[in-house]
């Protein structure tokens, strides 16, 4: 059955248990190139699948969408099945030394932080895994202060023999600090460029590391020599024109999939939530990614990339999520929570606040309950309510894809 009309004008992979990875061929040499010394002239000069990337990316009757819609669907079901991999994600800490516009983390955000304990991130992922979660990622702000010194490894080293997939969504880091996370056990890495566009980025990133434009366009490829057999990339919609950004992430994709093609991909089109801080940085509703636009955008990127695996995640309200399902969608969260301790409440003994990098103590009247999250969901479904949902709909929740066995006698 077609993504109906009606729901259309409404919203106005790989393989199952992924690729081994030799470890004795980390070190990739790109010989002095990368994505961002390409990035101006892949633009310019788009490759034959970019071309056509941007034809289907073109204005769309409802007629011409709804056949996207159909091809689409039938695609993914050629290369997944009625599948649907289920994650969540659990937030270290809130610290970050960034001041990012868009982000609820952003350094002079005064906000409530925390970092977890290694046993309060154990905490954490016992509860997700007692709800059926067998995949996770780990999130955290980039703070060299509470996020380092061996920090990361250690609470993968406490959760490898709990959780079987371990991704991170972390500050950008050089390829032997990758390297060493694998060694640890986590395989899976998520980086979103958050806009392509150079100049709005420079605009929005004032503070910190991740004002490097290009230190960051080239983060997926040091993953990769790192030895990371997922590798997750997307842009925040709402930042920019919203063709602009699809084109150069279809750019980025076709990129990485030729030249790191040992590793599996995904891709997401997360778009702006509420958050602490109260982004302003444009109100033009030109750059904001509706709802119609992001059906538009699933099914094209779809056709174009049929085995690549597409991320929805709880940003999205639930009406929604439930049509796009069958879209296109191979990865959900569910039962997210955006605040480190967020589904147990570990952490809040240690709230703080932070003025310019440096912790500050609350005053003891203070009333906290928990640290403040990174943004809104708006999904707020439980994980049982989405895996029967999944059912009703004809698919198999997919909790568990890998397991460290697979590459026992590699």
């Amino acid at each position: 059955m077609l993504f109906a009309i009606s729901t259309v004008s409404r919203w106005t992979g790989n393989a199952l248990f992924g690729k081994a990875f030799d470890k004795r061929a980390r070190t990739v040499d790109f010989c002095g190139v990368s994505f961002a010394t390409q990035f101006d002239s892949l633009m310019k000069d788009p490759t034959p699948l970019m071309r056509r990337f941007r034809k289907l990316l073109e204005d769309k009757t409802d007629g011409e969408l709804e056949s996207m819609a159909g091809q689409s669907q039938a695609i993914t079901q050629r290369h997944f099945g009625k599948t649907m991999r289920i994650f969540a994600p659990i937030y270290l800490s809130n610290e970050c030394v960034n001041n990012c516009q868009y982000c609820g983390f952003s350094r002079d955000n005064p906000i409530l932080r925390t970092t977890l304990t290694v046993p309060q991130v154990v905490a954490e992922a016992k509860f997700l895994y007692d709800q059926g979660f067998r995949n996770i990622l780990l999130v955290a702000g980039e703070h060299p202060k509470f996020v380092s010194d061996g920090y990361l490894q250690k609470c993968i080293d406490a959760l490898k023999q709990l959780m079987p997939t371990i991704g991170i969504e972390v500050g950008p880091m050089e390829d032997d600090q990758y390297g060493e996370l694998v060694d640890h056990g986590a395989e899976g890495l998520i980086v979103y460029q958050e806009t392509y566009n150079q100049e709005a980025y420079e605009i929005l990133h004032t503070a910190g590391p991740k004002k490097k434009f290009h230190w960051r366009l080239d983060c997926p490829e040091r993953a990769y020599s790192g030895g990371f057999r997922r590798i997750g990339i997307g842009a925040l919609f709402g930042l920019s024109d919203w063709r602009h950004e699809a084109i150069s992430l279809a750019t980025h994709l076709d990129y990485l999939m030729k030249h790191c093609w040992k590793a599996s991909f995904s891709i997401a089109f997360p778009r702006m939530r509420p958050h602490a801080g109260n982004y302003q940085y444009t109100p033009d509703p030109a750059l904001s990614l509706n709802d119609r636009n992001l059906v538009h955008l699933i099914t094209a990127f779809r056709i174009c990339f049929p085995q690549v695996s597409i991320v929805l995640s709880t940003r999205e309200p639930a009406e929604l999520r439930d049509s796009l399902f069958g879209l296109g969608v191979t990865h959900i969260s569910a039962g997210s929570q955006t605040d480190p301790g967020g589904y147990t409440g570990v952490g809040t003994e240690d709230l703080h606040l932070t003025v310019k990098g440096r912790r500050v103590e609350l005053e003891d009247d203070a009333a906290c309950d928990r640290a403040t999250g990174q943004f809104e969901i708006d999904d707020k479904r439980s994980v049982g309510e989405i895996a029967q949902l999944l059912q009703t709909q004809g698919f198999d929740p997919v909790w568990k894809d890998w397991d460290p066995a697979i590459l026992a006698n590699s």
